[in-house]
């Protein structure tokens, strides 16, 4: 089975990215579902800081491998096409920077310091099944950082850098560059980039089903029936819904 087309080569709609921003990961994580795609959360991953915005960008890939100690040590980080370095001043605007750590937290993947970076640089945000250091300084950043935890050990520790935009694992999941990367308080979901305007586009019906299903369970309507519509008046309940609130 061939991968997926590049990311170059699959233009996304002007209003998707504007769209998922406004939408939850749990309702992607739904509708991807219905599509067959049942490893698209980011597993053991959560945002760093509390209220941290919702995310979303296309993922720009860095890959880990363990450490050696003949090809990590301190002084590494003088080599100027250190890969982890590379993908600091080279992720661009707008973009996720998606490191893959194996699923170790027992040492950074990166520290506020390189994360400010992105920041300045105009990341759109940072996913890591790994730790990050600095992790108060990391915490206070605008730019969202979902992490596994904090770890104070050096990235040298544990990662070795290696690849940049290519295929990765993070949190157990296969993200491509380019692929479109959601983040909320839930997590992280992975939308595969050829499926991402479509999801966008659907994820507003289903937002706002969903707003008129919790309106009408506070005011007492039984879940049966109602979600799933399975109910006839279910329906024209919320088409009279609809017209009274302009959605």
């Amino acid at each position: 089975m061939p991968n997926p087309q590049p990311a170059e080569s699959i233009p996304l709609r002007p209003e998707t990215l504007l769209l998922l921003s406004q939408t939850s990961t749990a309702t992607v994580a739904t509708l991807l579902f219905k599509r067959g795609f049942h490893n698209a959360y980011v597993q053991g991953v959560a945002p760093l800081a509390a209220g941290t915005p919702t995310m979303v960008g296309p993922a720009y890939t860095l890959r880990y491998i363990p450490t050696r100690p003949d090809t990590d040590p301190l002084d590494a980080f003088r080599e100027p096409d250190h890969p982890q370095r590379v993908a600091i001043e080279e992720c661009p605007q707008g973009a996720v920077l998606v490191m893959d750590c194996r699923q170790d937290a027992s040492a950074a993947s990166a520290g506020s310091i390189l994360l400010t970076r992105l920041q300045v640089r105009g990341a759109a945000g940072v996913v890591t099944d790994g730790g990050i250091r600095d992790a108060p300084g990391a915490a206070a950043l605008t730019l969202p950082v979902f992490a596994a935890k904090a770890s104070a050990p050096t990235n040298l520790t544990k990662h070795h850098a290696v690849d940049i935009g290519l295929p990765v694992a993070c949190g157990g999941v296969a993200v491509y560059p380019g692929d479109i990367m959601l983040g909320d308080g839930d997590g992280v979901m992975v939308i595969p980039r050829h499926l991402a305007d479509d999801i966008a586009t659907e994820s507003v019906g289903m937002e706002v089903f969903e707003a008129f299903v919790l309106e009408e369970v506070r005011r007492g309507i039984p879940i049966r029936g109602l979600y799933p519509p399975t109910d006839p008046d279910t329906l024209v309940r919320f088409d009279a819904w609809r017209a009274q609130n302009g959605c």
